[in-house]
């Protein structure tokens, strides 16, 4: 049986719509092993064991573009990653399925090509990069072929991510979104993401703090999102570097320094009072992206 691990990302970063993500140390295990026919599916929810499971279908496109096939797969799901979160659940099921089809087969991992088979899955790069790198990432996709760069930040910084009990789904978070945005919105948000992808690969807070703000799309999604502002404006009152929609959301993600030990106790107290349940996670930055294990 091979074991897939893949970890978490988160989208977008405030101002890097659809090109900044970045990796966390929170996973979703698959296991696969080739059977005599069929599909066998377990360890996720009755609806999801079935031909249009996305790990399935990235598995079977895989194949297709490798030439190859299989009899029959058994596979099993181990999830730690919110369904609907914002943390970047689909990107593992695409990126492990397709990871799985070159395991199965014996083919060495060509981190390009898998790329463009998860392009023609999910054609933003800013969650299937950083699920397959690791790291923090800034992609873009140019006559269908994904140009990336990854790089890490400071060691210091640790990120809390906040979800509600809520889900939100990707199409419903874009449906909400403006058809068209306005030149001086489209140069604050470009300029805003050039500079914090520099900023998180020197460490610098100060810059940091103004270059995740945001013009193309939180604004409307934190609508959908209860007490979304309200949280923003407390983890900086308390001393977070940063906040911003994970993702469409409805997760938040805070970057903090982990000297500020007292952040997480007081989102706790503070959370406990709004109108939802949330659950906190502390992260680090996972910088080796997904990985491929033989397992007995």
């Amino acid at each position: 049986m091979i074991k897939i691990t893949v970890p978490a990302t988160s989208a977008n970063l405030g101002p890097g719509f659809d090109c900044l993500g970045l990796a966390l140390d929170l996973y979703n295990d698959f296991y696969i092993e080739e059977i005599e026919e069929g599909l066998v599916i377990e360890g996720c929810l009755e609806e999801f064991k079935n031909e249009n499971n996305l790990f399935y279908v990235s598995f079977q496109k895989a194949l297709s573009e490798l030439n190859e096939e299989v009899k029959g797969i058994k596979i099993i799901f181990d999830s730690r990653i919110p369904l609907k979160g914002g943390l970047g659940s689909s990107a593992t099921c695409i990126i492990g399925g397709i990871l799985g089809a070159f395991a199965i087969k014996g083919i060495e991992i060509d981190n390009d090509k898998v790329l463009k088979i998860a392009k023609t899955i999910e054609n933003h790069p800013d969650n299937i990069v950083p699920a397959l790198l690791g790291g923090i990432t800034v992609a873009v996709i140019e006559n269908e072929k994904v140009y990336y760069e990854k790089f890490t930040t400071s060691e210091s910084f640790q990120f809390i991510a906040l979800s509600p009990d809520i889900e939100l789904s990707t199409e419903e978070a874009r449906s909400i979104l403006p058809k068209n945005i306005s030149l001086s919105d489209g140069v604050y948000n470009v300029s805003r993401a050039a500079l914090l992808a520099m900023s998180l690969s020197k460490g610098n807070k100060e810059n940091i703090r103004v270059a995740c703000n945001d013009k193309f799309h939180q604004n409307y999604r934190g609508k959908l999102i209860p007490d979304f502002f309200d949280i923003l404006d407390f983890a900086k009152e308390n001393g977070a570097i940063t906040s911003f929609l994970s993702g469409a959301g409805p997760t938040i993600m805070i970057i903090n320094e982990k000297a500020n030990n007292e952040l997480e106790g007081k989102l706790k107290e503070y959370l406990n009072n709004c109108k939802r349940k949330w659950k906190i996670s502390v992260l680090n930055l996972e910088v080796d992206g997904a990985k491929i294990n033989n397992y007995k």
